[in-house]
């Protein structure tokens, strides 16, 4: 357009037409009035000024008439747009306008590009590109930042916003246009890339989640063909928090993108390296199909698999065991050698068990530390001792493993359960009993005594490997937690209430007969109190309604208290709402959470068994767990040929490393009745 305006203008309302404000750039940008410009470019080059001298920026926000202007776009256009950009070219200072940002906290570092992208003008982007806007330019403001109560996080880089806000031809015009390509790789100030942050703005809505896929491949793809020779694997940057976008997508629960992710498939020659799942052979409704299990399987620390398992507060995470290549992936492990291990543990625990048990029951009496006589006997109660304090410790190392990786919360209690909790108390009891016993106190044989009666507890966590009695020991724990809990917390405060009021009264009632009796009377009521259980205690009268609760109340005392009809009152008002009322709401809520826990027995069934398949691996050690892998395998119908798999699955395909492995398919994981896997130009069929 034609921005060689004449100065000469009407004057109006006394308003000199050759002084220009800030403000009124500002109003005209505003509007979109290019004939209030008019004399601007003049009056710059007069005063020696630029539209980034500090009379035409806000100093509140650092706004200029630039930002101004793109932000009253209507209809997609604003005509002052390009009047003020070609100012800035004749006055010199057309970079420093494009780029200039907002200064203020909440909106810093936002510049017209973001805005532009923003305002969904792709015109305007491309018009700011060509002039030379830094396509780099990071919006870093509270506003945009990511856990912002009152703002939307998208990346801060135009990129990013532009794939965030669905619009995919300004993403491809970012990354291929002829003036300055956007660096992909560049990150945030939480180190997040834009598939990071296509990662987190994608919710559970299936439109919202097939958009942020559909743009994370078309920008995996285009930038796979535009830096094909650098090697840079886009998928693999990791933010801050050490985490890729298939592993963040995992620990916040994604449901909808973590699918699109793992099974993605390319039919694209050129792009069938970015594949993480490659369909082998289809006869009918029948297919095969190899994953790329990098990042997912244990083979590394920190991968899918781990995120998961370990994540208590993860949304969704019984879904996600159920996706593949997971849910066939946790089965195989399973059936292979992890069963195996756990019974191997259940049965190393029962011996554990036997021994403490028999040390406990035979301990001496007297005062502690005994010497160790030479006898066989004691010999092996002290050796029975000393497994049982090793054993201590190692239940304690453990719990606080798991701890340290899964901190208990309340969340977690209901999915993952309380085992842990009840090893680390029991491990704890029984080496503070140790403590005690070399200190010479007596009391720590009450420790021991809890400690043992939690380790008889503790048999239950192993009843998980068995799919019948596991859901029994699920539902113990959801009722204890939940329905149990809740009642116990009514029935304290009615328990302790009617108690006091009980109290109370025959307090009342013993006062007004000892002021009425002569001494001796008084002496053989005094007498009488001594003889047997006052309910003057409250502790004695709370133990003695607790029985009423139970039906085994006992009424005999009744003839001694003074306001029988009130006593009355309070008995009967007590056993109607916890007798009568609370213990059978007990009863139905627990038969509703027994109905619940039924339907959802797949669910429970593979947050409950299938993640010991992963902690497996930190019990025993990483080598020993991979050494027992590769038997388990070695004995199973893959093992019974040489495989092959791919050594760099998701680099180029040219430079793939195609290596035998026996017995094994390190990096891959198959799935399906057979298989092809190539090596070159042979192959090989394997069954499973």
């Amino acid at each position: 357009m034609d921005s060689n305006l004449s100065l000469s203008r009407p004057e109006s309302d006394g308003e000199d037409s050759s002084e220009f404000t800030r403000e009124r750039v500002f109003k005209a940008a505003s509007q979109g009035n290019k004939s209030e410009l008019i004399g601007l470019l003049d009056f710059l080059l007069a005063n020696h000024k630029q539209l980034t001298s500090s009379d035409f920026i806000d100093e509140t926000n650092g706004k200029t008439a630039l930002l101004k202007a793109l932000l009253n776009i209507k209809d997609g256009k604003n005509e002052a747009v390009e009047v003020l950009l070609d100012i800035a070219d004749k006055t010199g200072d057309l970079k420093e306008l494009i780029n200039s940002s907002y200064t203020d906290p909440c909106y810093k570092g936002q510049t017209a590009l973001h805005i532009a992208i923003e305002r969904r003008s792709f015109e305007y982007v491309k018009l700011l590109v060509q002039k030379g806007a830094d396509v780099q330019a990071k919006a870093n403001g509270s506003f945009f930042q990511h856990g912002s109560k009152r703002g939307f996080y998208f990346g801060e880089l135009p990129l990013s916003l532009a794939a965030c806000t669905n619009q995919l031809e300004t993403v491809c015009f970012l990354m291929e246009n002829p003036h300055r390509n956007a660096d992909v790789t560049d990150r945030d100030s939480q180190g997040n890339t834009v598939l990071h942050t296509l990662v987190i703005i994608a919710d559970s809505k299936a439109e919202n989640t097939e958009m942020a896929a559909k743009i994370y491949d078309e920008i995996l793809i285009r930038h796979f063909k535009l830096q094909k020779h650098t090697g840079v694997q886009l998928e693999l940057i990791e933010n801050h928090q050490g985490l890729t976008p298939l592993k963040l997508a995992a620990k916040l629960g994604k449901i909808g993108v973590s699918p699109t992710h793992i099974q993605r498939s390319f039919m694209d020659e050129e792009a069938r390296p970015l594949s993480r799942k490659f369909t082998e052979w289809v006869y009918g409704p029948v297919h095969s199909s190899l994953y790329d299990m990098s990042s997912i399987d244990t083979d590394e620390n920190n991968s899918v698999l781990e995120i998961i398992v370990f994540g208590s507060q993860i949304p969704n995470r019984p879904e996600m065991l159920r996706i593949e290549p997971l849910r066939s992936l946790l089965r195989d492990k399973w059936e292979r050698f992890a069963s195996k291990l756990f019974l191997m543990s259940f049965v190393m625990y029962l011996i554990y068990l036997a021994i403490f048990t028999t040390v406990a029951f035979y301990r001496k009496e007297g005062e502690p530390p005994f010497p160790v006589e030479n006898t066989p006997a004691d010999c092996l109660r002290c050796v029975g001792e000393i497994i049982s304090v090793l054993g201590a410790v190692r239940f304690l190392y453990k719990a606080i493993t798991i701890f340290w990786k899964n901190p208990p919360q309340k969340m977690a209690l209901f999915t993952d359960g309380f085992s842990e909790i009840l090893f680390f108390l029991q491990a704890a009891l029984l080496l503070l009993s140790a403590v005690l016993y070399f200190c010479g106190q007596k009391e720590y044989v009450g420790l021991l005594v809890l400690s043992l009666a939690l380790a008889w507890m503790n048999v239950l966590y192993f009843t998980r490997g068995s799919r019948q009695l596991g859901m029994y020991n699920v539902m113990m724990q959801r009722m204890i937690l939940s329905d149990l809990l809740h009642f116990l917390c009514v029935y304290s405060v009615l328990l302790f209430g009617f108690s006091a009021a009980v109290v109370t009264l025959l307090d009342d009632s013993s006062k007004v007969k000892n002021v009425t009796l002569a001494g001796g009377g008084r002496a053989e009521a005094e007498s009488s109190k001594c003889d047997k259980p006052s309910y003057h205690d409250i502790r004695f009268t709370t133990l003695e309604l607790f029985k009423f609760t139970i039906g085994m109340g006992d009424l005999q005392f009744t003839n001694h208290v003074q306001y029988k009809e009130v006593f009355y009152i309070l008995l009967i008002s007590y056993i109607t709402l916890t007798y009568i009322l609370m213990l059978n709401m007990l009863i139905a809520l627990m038969g509703n959470t027994v109905q619940k826990i039924s339907d959802q027995s797949e669910t429970i069934w593979n947050l409950r068994v299938k993640p010991e398949t992963h902690r497996i691996r930190f019990n025993l050690g990483y080598l020993f767990y991979r050494y027992l892998e590769g038997k388990a395998e070695a004995g199973s119908e893959i093992g019974k040929v040489q495989m092959a798999g791919s050594e760099q699955g998701r680099g180029q395909e040219k430079n793939q490393v195609w290596r035998l492995r026996s017995g094994r398919v390190d990096g891959w994981r198959i799935t399906g009745r057979a298989v092809i896997i190539w090596e070159g130009t042979g192959g090989l069929l394997v069954n499973i």
